[in-house]
């Protein structure tokens, strides 16, 4: 490997290192390519698919070959020099560095033996990456068995007083009551006609003034007796 060669593979060695990729847990370190290209501009494709592009200064390029969020490990990496198939290829490593001189034509059957040589690939161990992202929650599980009940809790307290409720409908007529007691007396009634005079109420009545009379002397002389007894 020529003292060039060899300061190219150390610079590309050093771009890789420099290139932050802290941005994803998922990002994983390209491959770097270097060497010699007759154009001007060199494209590396993988699977189909365009995976990077170096402009080629004094003959030389540098070619990152950046899976981006995925990782082109076990692929194959074809190059074309300003849209013409290189005659070389090479496999993709993760953090790999590799110093292969592309060519275009028929001047690559010459150019195999001493690429072969001169291919050296160098893997360096990249930075720890960070942490991968929480899983997802898992399902829940089965609902376990009702547990005990609780002791009662303590009496709320009372509310308020509702709203007063309409007027209900009228009772059924009720038996009837016992019987009250006797009133008093009412006042007299107005005296009667005057009766007719008879002959024995004439004899009646002195009859009547005698006995009276008779009582009030007897009643009398029983006072003026005791008195002197």
């Amino acid at each position: 490997m020529t003292k060039t060669r060899f300061l190219a593979l150390v610079g590309a060695l050093v771009l890789l290192m420099a290139i932050p990729f802290t941005a994803s847990a998922q990002r994983v370190q390209p491959h770097v390519f270097v060497g010699t290209a007759d154009g001007e501009t060199v494209t590396a494709w993988v699977d189909g698919a365009e995976a990077g592009t170096a402009t080629v200064a004094d003959g030389s390029y540098t070619l990152l070959v950046d899976p981006g969020e995925g990782t082109f490990a076990g692929e194959s990496v074809s190059f074309q020099i300003d849209g013409a198939d290189a005659n070389e290829t090479a496999d993709w490593e993760q953090g790999g560095a590799t110093i292969l001189d592309l060519t275009v034509g028929d001047g690559a059957a010459a150019d195999d033996a001493a690429a072969a040589d001169d291919a050296a690939v160098v893997t360096v161990a990249g930075a720890d990456g960070r942490p991968g992202l929480p899983g997802r929650p898992g399902r829940q599980g089965l609902q376990g068995p009702e547990g005990p009940q609780g002791p009662q809790g303590e009496t709320g307290p009372i509310g308020q007083t509702g709203a007063i409720g309409g007027d209900g409908a009228n009772g059924g007529t009720g038996p009837a009551g016992a019987t009250g007691a006797t009133g008093a007396t009412g006042p007299a009634g107005p005296a009667g006609a005057t009766g007719s005079d008879g002959s024995g109420s004439s004899v009646l009545g002195i009859i009547a003034i005698i006995l009276a009379a008779v009582a009030i002397v007897a009643a009398g002389g029983a006072y003026v007796m005791g008195r002197r007894t």
